[in-house]
């Protein structure tokens, strides 16, 4: 492999271990093998079975599939390493393969490597999904060729030939995608907050802060990139990029006035540009609940200035857009009670935005997979609102603790999601919102967020 190139003709004849034989993995072989390349699919599951893998492959496929223990003779045969997102990179086997000096890409680097066009990506925590879906129809309605992508549904990957020199892909990127950048580089890019979330993966905060940044790290003076200046992380970080001339910036706040950016005052969202602001629009004209919120419209809508969209087309697509699926989304009223679905709360800070937003008691679905998040800060955001916690899955016992310990005593445990249901409808009065705002992944009782909103939707569909 010629590693002075960075397209998509450096692949041609190029020998790619794809590792990991999951969605990304196939989506990878498929476009690695479009591209020319000579493909192994491998994965370190040997109770996996080839045929099972070989029909997941499109019709036609050449790659070989490899299973079980990765060999130094397979290592020996690869000049290209693409990694899935949910590969660990500290991995032993990853490990070898560095050893090894391979180059070891990840499913973003390979798609930008095959696609065409600029490219505006989104990091951070929490609300990455709203504002890219929010930048996306933005930038649909501002020109013809968009492609939404990455951590949002549609991989990036999956839309990297049908790019061309005159599309935009808006793309939501997650940290375990940063980790293996190489080349990518976003026109305009965006860090919405960093608290804590993955350490089971990152293991620091340190590390995870480190590897949120690097969406930077290909950026010009010609560049922009979007930060929270409520965020100490991000707002230390856009100084340094600011003294450094590495990237231009622009800041956004929900809680002061800027001289040159986005914020939130007033109940009107504003633009300041040295010291003069005029606003963009008024919060009452969104149908965004919650502060969160308007920092993922301040988000979305600093990103497409930067990309040169005018004011008046953001304000047109900002009046009309609704709440993502599964991120605070109003389902219903039953019996006087609204029923909201915040799946997509998987971690603590996002759960606490949820709360935010309630303007009415509530009753709080919480528990899941651990990440090694703490909860007290979660569980002292409750501030009276929440009035009974119905709490799940594999924290709940932690979780308890840290409600113990904050002195908070309404909660109760449930064995199953339909169990915690049928509590907290039962408990809530007319006037209540009952909230489902984890603040855990979904991973033990659900394949993933998506699958437990549908099932609390389905349940709320369901009941009188």
């Amino acid at each position: 492999m010629d590693k002075s190139k960075t397209d998509m003709e450096s692949l041609r004849g190029c020998r790619v271990l794809v590792f990991g034989a999951g969605i990304s993995g196939i989506g990878a072989a498929g476009l690695l093998e479009t591209a020319g390349a000579l493909v192994t699919l491998y994965d370190g599951n040997a109770s996996l079975k080839e045929e099972d893998v070989r029909a997941k492959l499109p019709e036609g496929s050449g790659a070989r599939i490899a299973l079980g223990e990765l060999t130094d003779a397979l290592i020996g045969e690869t000049d290209l390493v693409v990694l899935s997102p949910g590969v660990p990179t500290d991995l032993p086997a990853v490990e070898r393969l560095r050893a090894a000096s391979l180059p070891i890409w990840g499913e973003v680097e390979l798609a930008y490597v095959c696609s065409r066009g600029d490219v505006l990506a989104i990091t951070g925590t929490n609300g990455k999904t709203t504002t890219t879906s929010l930048l996306g129809a933005i930038m649909r309605r501002h020109q013809d060729e968009v492609f939404v992508v990455g951590n949002i549904g549609t991989p990036y990957t999956g839309a990297a030939l049908e790019t061309t020199d005159k599309s935009v892909a808006v793309a939501e990127i997650s940290s375990f995608q940063l980790e293996t950048i190489h080349t990518f580089h976003p026109k305009v890019s965006a860090i919405t907050n960093i608290t804590p979330d993955h350490l089971n993966r990152h293991h620091t905060m340190e590390e995870y802060i480190r590897v949120k940044e690097l969406i930077v790290s290909n950026q010009t003076p010609e560049d922009t990139c979007v930060l929270n200046y409520e965020d100490d992380v991000l707002r230390a970080f856009g100084m340094k990029l600011i003294a450094e001339n590495k990237v231009k910036v622009c800041f956004f706040s929900s809680a002061r006035r800027l001289e040159d950016g986005l914020f939130y005052e007033d109940g009107k969202i504003w633009v300041s540009r040295a010291g003069r602001a005029e606003e963009l629009i008024a919060v009452r004209e969104l149908m965004l609940p919650g502060v969160h919120n308007y920092e993922n419209v301040m988000t979305a809508a600093g990103m497409a200035l930067a990309y040169g969209v005018p004011a008046g087309e953001i304000r047109e697509v900002l009046r009309a857009f609704r709440s993502v699926e599964h991120r605070i989304e109003y389902v219903a009223e039953k019996g006087g009670v609204i029923y909201y679905n915040d799946s997509k709360g998987t971690n603590p800070d996002a759960a606490i935005r949820a709360i935010k937003a309630m303007d009415r008691p509530t009753i709080l679905i919480g528990g899941g997979y651990d990440k090694d998040s703490s909860y007290e800060e979660w569980i002292r955001s409750f501030d009276g609102k929440v009035k009974l916690l119905v709490l799940i899955g594999a924290t709940r016992e932690k979780i308890a603790a840290a409600c113990e310990a904050c002195g908070f005593k309404d909660y109760r445990f449930a064995d199953t999601f339909e169990e915690a249901f049928a509590v907290c409808a039962a408990a809530a009065r007319p006037g209540y919102a009952v909230l489902l705002s984890p603040a855990c992944a979904s991973w033990g009782m659900f394949a993933n967020y998506e699958e437990r909103g549908r099932v609390f939707k389905e349940l709320v569909a369901a009941l009188p």
